[in-house]
């Protein structure tokens, strides 16, 4: 999947090294001037410090990993550039092995596919605490402050589908489809969600209904199809930024059944420990992140476009973040 969260991390370092270059490569290509101080300079000086900022590849952390390295420069610090290292067990492997120092991960990733945890914890703080602890513990990996959204699995259908059928709850979906009103291939969902049993199995499970013939198809094929119409309900994620472009509307998964996503910035103790004033900078930027404004900013890359490196600059510099 887009995530590849549950992947297994068994990565070789000389994969990773491989993955590391090519990004490095690929970050280039977005360079330009540094960021100067705003009000992030004010919260802390991270002058003499060296940061190698990383991110998976995907816009949402291509935006997230671009903020980063934004404020990080505005606060003095000496930013490498690592933006889009691969997917979640290349980025996460160069953080365990020095090769990145910081990159944002988010907490149902850890809790499910880094420390194999099955049990459910409805309580964000609850898993962000347990999540964050156990990585320092185990790894020396230090959790900084989450944001304030969470990009999990959601279905969508389209606003004018949802209007009409009068559909905008997972439970709602379910008592459809159990009155025999979905034709089979209603629901799309894509090969991972369909084969794990936190999945489509035990989604079906917790709110009561079976999916007749669902469709697998890529990741990225979900969204069209869903504004297309050749799929009733189709698995997305919720702060994907083709949501609004494509005037989808994502159902309320009202017994909270998928696991919480929420993003934080993750960095090795060591570099941590040189100057935690690092926990300071970032901290502002993790409460502006909310629902809406991630949407809104994956949106300006997802749908329409624009480089995720000035949709960062822009979006810091419109709240006084970076000068």
């Amino acid at each position: 999947m887009k995530f590849g969260r549950s992947r297994r991390l068994a990565l070789t370092a000389m994969a990773a090294a491989a993955a590391l270059a090519l990004a490095g490569c690929g970050g280039l290509s977005g360079s330009g001037p540094s960021a100067s101080g705003g009000s992030l300079a004010q919260a802390g000086d991270l002058s003499g410090q060296n940061y190698v900022v990383g991110g998976k590849n995907f816009d949402e952390q291509l935006v997230l990993c671009q903020i980063t390295v934004a404020a990080l420069e505005s606060a003095g610090g000496n930013v490498t550039d690592r933006c889009n290292t691969g997917g979640t067990d290349v980025t996460r492997q160069a953080l365990l092995a020095g090769d990145i120092n910081i990159y944002w991960e988010y907490t149902g990733t850890a809790w499910a596919s880094f420390f194999k945890e099955t049990r459910r914890i409805t309580d964000d703080n609850e898993l962000y605490n347990l999540v964050a602890q156990r990585d320092l513990e185990q790894n020396k990996i230090q959790w900084l402050d989450k944001a304030n959204f969470n990009n999990t699995y959601a279905f969508a259908m389209t606003e004018a589908k949802s209007q009409e059928l009068g559909i905008t709850t997972l439970s709602q979906m379910a008592d459809y489809i159990k009155a025999g009103k979905a034709p089979a291939g209603s629901v799309c969902v894509e090969t991972e969600y369909n084969s794990r049993d936190d999945g489509l199995r035990g989604l079906e499970k917790t709110y009561g209904f079976t999916a007749q013939n669902p469709q697998v198809l890529a990741t990225g094929v979900i969204y069209q199809a869903t504004a297309d119409n050749k799929c009733l309900f189709g698995e997305v994620f919720t702060t994907d930024g083709r949501i609004p472009g494509l005037k989808l509307k994502v159902l309320d998964d009202d017994k909270k059944y998928h696991v919480t996503y929420n993003a934080a910035p993750t960095i090795r103790a060591d570099v941590y420990d040189a100057n935690p004033a690092v926990r300071q900078v970032l901290a502002p930027i993790a409460q502006a992140l909310d629902y809406n404004t991630i949407l809104d900013l994956n949106g300006k890359v997802s749908s329409f476009g624009q480089n995720e490196r000035d949709v960062a600059r822009e979006w810091l510099t419109q709240k006084g973040f970076i000068g």
